[in-house]
């Protein structure tokens, strides 16, 4: 039986950097996600309630970070990605934010699907070290999954 949305325990997804003061910039300052444990190669971040830990690679090592892309309602999305599904008003806070910050948007802060089941707001950008991300909201949460 599928869990409720409302109870689902957080994720924790590691995740390769190439460099952890750029690292903690954009997750902790730019994203506003707060720090948690760290050491010298790896930093934990409270990712809008799920664990992230970012992990330092060597920067001649290729992370597999290039992403790909599918089209998906007429727009290139990059796979892999990764993001986190926010309210109405958090996802509007947060690409005023971004664009505030001059972010650079692979695909710009937009609504997808509109007029349709599963209408959403979504966005994707790098990260510094190239990892792919999603931020969507929906205005009916229970569109999450609406075929």
């Amino acid at each position: 039986m599928a869990t409720p949305m409302t109870d689902l325990p957080p994720f924790h997804l590691a995740f390769p950097v190439k460099d952890l003061p750029a690292a903690r910039s954009f997750y902790g300052e730019l994203l506003g996600c707060p720090e948690g444990r760290s050491d010298e190669r790896w930093v934990d971040y409270d990712f809008f309630g799920h664990q992230l830990v970012a992990h330092l690679v060597d920067a001649d090592t290729d992370p597999g970070n290039t992403p790909d892309s599918n089209p998906v309602d007429g727009q290139e999305v990059p796979v892999p990605h990764f993001g986190v599904v926010l309210s109405w008003e958090a996802w509007h806070s947060l690409a005023d934010r971004l664009r505030a910050g001059d972010v650079e948007f692979i695909i710009e802060p937009c609504i997808r699907f509109e007029g349709l089941p599963g209408e959403q707001a979504t966005m994707f950008l790098l990260d510094p070290s190239g990892n792919a991300l999603e931020f969507k909201a929906f205005q009916d949460m229970s569109q999450l999954f609406a075929t």
